[in-house]
């Protein structure tokens, strides 16, 4: 076999393999840097300026939020002022959109829509916030009670009562978990979640007449 020949045979064997990919990784290298661009642009200037819209546009439907007759003007808005359903909708990925989740919830519950409100709580996200999250854990706990459906409520007011420990949401979500606990008999978890509220929050507001429910649960305890 020639040089010649043995050349053709192993062409890789000229160049390392940079060298001979430098025009596809000269590519892929400036493809990165664009993508990288696009996401700062969209997570700095393209979110910050939808969040702070979406922030001027729930000022009107706050308003309404309170007053139950003006409830539909909050959900669909009115004249140049969205509701938040809209607000929901177009403004994805925003705090005001998760808020108005939120706020639909609530504002369904009050008006009998339960099968609205879970699924407008259902899009609400975590925030962190020590009140905020178990009240739309226990909202959702509501709603499926509501329904009936009281082993999803009771999942839901348990994990409203463990988001946070603070006096206000856990005994108030405690004591709803006793009566959903009740309703289905489970008269022991009942009697549990209702000692809970006396052993752990003693000064709360529900603790004043605990005693009460926990000797109603314990005297059906077999």
């Amino acid at each position: 076999m020639s040089v010649k020949e043995k050349e053709i045979e192993h062409p890789v064997r000229k160049g390392s393999f940079v060298q001979e990919n430098a025009k596809s990784l000269l590519f892929i290298a400036g493809a990165v840097v664009v993508l990288i661009g696009i996401y700062i642009w969209y997570q700095n200037v393209y979110l910050k300026n939808r969040a702070e819209e979406a922030s001027a546009q729930m000022f009107k439907a706050e308003q309404y939020i309170g007053v139950d007759s003006l409830a539909n003007k909050a959900i669909n808005g009115e004249g140049g002022y969205p509701g938040l359903e809209k607000i929901a909708e177009e403004y994805q990925n925003t705090k005001s959109a998760n808020l108005a989740n939120l706020y639909l919830g609530g504002i369904y519950l009050r008006k009998g829509e339960y099968k609205k409100a879970v699924d407008a709580l259902n899009k609400y996200s975590s925030t962190g916030s020590e009140v905020i999250d178990p009240l739309a854990l226990g909202l959702l706990g509501d709603a499926y009670s509501e329904l009936k459906d009281y082993k999803q409520a009771a999942s839901y007011y348990k994990k409203a009562a463990d988001k946070s420990n603070n006096k206000f949401t856990a005994p108030m979500f405690l004591k709803k978990l006793g009566l959903v606990y009740e309703a289905q008999k489970d008269f022991k978890a009942a009697e549990e979640a209702y000692t809970k509220i006396k052993s752990e929050f003693p000064q709360s507001q529900e603790a004043a007449m605990i005693d009460e429910y926990i000797a109603r649960a314990n005297a059906q305890v077999k």
